[in-house]
Order: C-alpha cells, then structure tokens, then sequence
C-alpha cells in the first residue's frame, strides 16, 4: 500500500528556510540536503509505519530521522487513517 505525502505550510517553509540557508554557505551541502530529504518523503510514502512514534497516547504520529552530514534532519509528520469507499 502506498501513502500520500502531504506537506503543511509550515513544513513547506521551513525546508525553504533550510535550504536558503545552506545555499548561502554552500550550494553542494544544499543540494545533497535537498536530495536527503526528497529521497526521505519517497520511502514515507511506502512506509511511514516503519518510522518511530512519537508518544504512546497517538500511534499516528511518528517521527522519522533524516541522516545528512555529521548530524540530520528530523521530520514529524501524523499518518491519516482515510478509509476508502468501495468503488
């Protein structure tokens, strides 16, 4: 089964801020994080239960680590639980 990533506005601005920032400093960096976190949301879209939950009280709301350079990235993100109407 496969999963939709959908992004906040938050998240959106954020990944923007991010990568500005490391635009300024280095464009190589930039786009090697860029690149980690894309590859990132494709593995959420098959497998965002694999990631660790964030508190015991929601088991939707994960948590997944996003390894870049010495240290990473960390994106939170809540799983919806859409039934599907019979077609």
């Amino acid at each position: 089964m496969s999963y939709q990533v959908r992004y906040t506005i938050e998240a959106k601005e954020d990944i923007e801020r991010l990568y500005g920032f490391l635009l300024k400093r280095d464009i190589q960096a930039a786009r090697r994080a860029r690149v980690a976190i894309a590859k990132a949301m494709l593995f959420l879209e098959d497998f965002p239960f694999s990631c660790r939950k964030v508190s015991s009280g929601n088991p939707f709301l994960r948590e997944m680590l996003i390894p870049f350079g010495s240290s990473g990235y960390v994106a939170l993100f809540d799983i919806e639980n859409k039934k599907l109407s019979p077609s």
